[in-house]
């Protein structure tokens, strides 16, 4: 257990058309920083400040949940909506403003603690009752109707016996007889129509019963839908980064291909002006034949003068 909540459960004061806050406390126990995040299951009707944050070691803090307004109580006055407190140990020095989603995955061995939360509708003060209107009111009405179907059975099983009773005396009178057979008869089934009443009671409290389990368990996989789709969300944009590094390589593989093309060409031009430049070298230079020339004659003249 990373954080310690009080309490478990959120007790809103129930009255149509006005708001109604309760806040909550998280006390860190521990010699180290963590961050916690509050979820529900139907954000759209509470408001919870703050969602997010840090607690320092052997620290606490609130956050304070508001319900929205009710237009109409609900039929059973019952409320199926969830909490989920997350909390997990974060390294010195992070912000909150780094606290994000990523910080409660469940990877690597991380210890991420969660805690469950669930609210309950409380009269106002100046209701002839008190106490929470969710399940212990079902209870009690679960028992007043089994202590009516107990005491309409003793009564039929009375109507049964006047029945019988009213046979052997009236044996003389057949036209007696039948009226009372039909008097008893009309009430034993008036009886038992009694005795249905209160049973649907029972029903409707194990089937509502049956369907706050249904929605926990619903609680449960929209909180998990959530996380899943934060995880493909994720894969979306790493496949995104990929694909923009792979464009990324190939332009850069076309353009080192182009610079090797340029510079083979160029290379190719070099090797051209040096060869045409070798091949104007071959041979003496007109001006040397000329100078060579002229020198002869100049000695050849010296010699014969």
């Amino acid at each position: 257990m990373i954080l310690e909540i009080q309490p478990l459960e959120l007790s809103f004061t129930f009255e149509v058309k006005k708001q109604s806050s309760c806040s909550v406390q998280m006390i860190n126990s521990t010699n180290h920083l963590v961050a916690f995040k509050i979820k529900t299951t139907n954000p759209k009707k509470y408001c919870v400040r703050p969602n997010t944050g840090l607690i320092l070691p052997n620290a606490a803090c609130r956050f304070t949940v508001t319900m929205q307004a009710p237009k109409v109580a609900p039929p059973d006055m019952i409320c199926r909506d969830k909490f989920l407190v997350q909390s997990t140990v974060v390294p010195e020095g992070t912000k909150e403003e780094d606290v994000t989603s990523n910080t409660f995955a469940k990877e690597d061995g991380k210890i991420v603690d969660e805690k469950k939360l669930r609210v309950i509708f409380v009269l106002p003060p100046d209701s002839s009752e008190s106490s929470p209107i969710n399940e212990p009111s079902k209870l009690v009405h679960f028992n007043e109707s089994r202590e009516l179907k107990d005491d309409i059975v003793i009564q039929k099983e009375s109507h049964h016996a006047k029945v019988d009773a009213g046979v052997e005396l009236s044996k003389g009178n057949d036209e007696s007889v039948e009226a009372t057979m039909k008097e008893e008869t009309f009430k034993i089934k008036e009886t038992e129509k009694k005795i249905e009443e209160p049973v649907k009671p029972n029903q409707e409290y194990i089937i509502k019963r049956n369907e706050e389990s249904v929605q926990m368990n619903d609680a449960e996989e929209l909180i998990l839908a959530k996380d899943i789709e934060e995880m493909k969300s994720k894969v979306k944009g790493l496949e995104l980064k990929l694909n923009e590094a792979k464009a990324s390589i190939a332009q850069l593989t076309a353009e080192k291909r182009s610079v090797t093309q340029e510079k083979n060409i160029i290379q190719g031009e070099l090797d051209m002006v040096k060869s045409k430049r070798h091949k104007g070298q071959v041979g003496f230079p007109l001006l040397f034949v000329l100078m060579v020339s002229f020198v002869s004659l100049y000695l050849g003249y010296l010699l014969h003068s």
